[in-house]
């Protein structure tokens, strides 16, 4: 079992950079892959950036790619999402979720555990 708790979100201005992190806990957290997905108002979930385990092997959506970066320490058992360059339509409620796949790539069907999400709003 993991559990993952989001902190970090907040209000910025356009152009602004905000951290995000996931805390996780249980003996297993830092064999899981970590994905971070949003859900802004009206739409569907999606994905935002995934890291391997080793830290290794990252995955980010073309929406967010330079301007994100997905980062992880295992020792502390967290996993952080650096925003750089924020735009408004960036705004959406920013989740974190495990999955036991291996895969950055894994759809978000193939996620076991998630956080209960930490908003992100991006004023213009």
């Amino acid at each position: 079992q993991v559990q993952l708790v989001e902190s970090g979100g907040g209000l910025v201005q356009d152009g602004g950079s905000l951290s995000l992190s996931c805390a996780g806990s249980g003996r297993t957290f830092s064999r899981h892959v970590i994905g971070w997905f949003r859900q802004a108002p009206g739409q569907a979930r999606e994905f935002v950036a995934a890291l391997s385990w080793t830290g290794v092997n990252t995955n980010y959506a073309d929406s967010v790619k330079g301007r994100f970066t997905i980062s992880r320490d295992n020792a502390k058992n967290m996993v952080y999402l650096q925003m750089n360059s924020l735009k408004p339509e960036d705004t959406a409620v920013y989740y974190c979720a495990a999955t036991r796949s291996g895969h950055v790539t894994s759809p978000q069907s193939e996620y076991d555990y998630w956080g209960q999400g930490t908003q992100v709003t991006v004023s213009s």
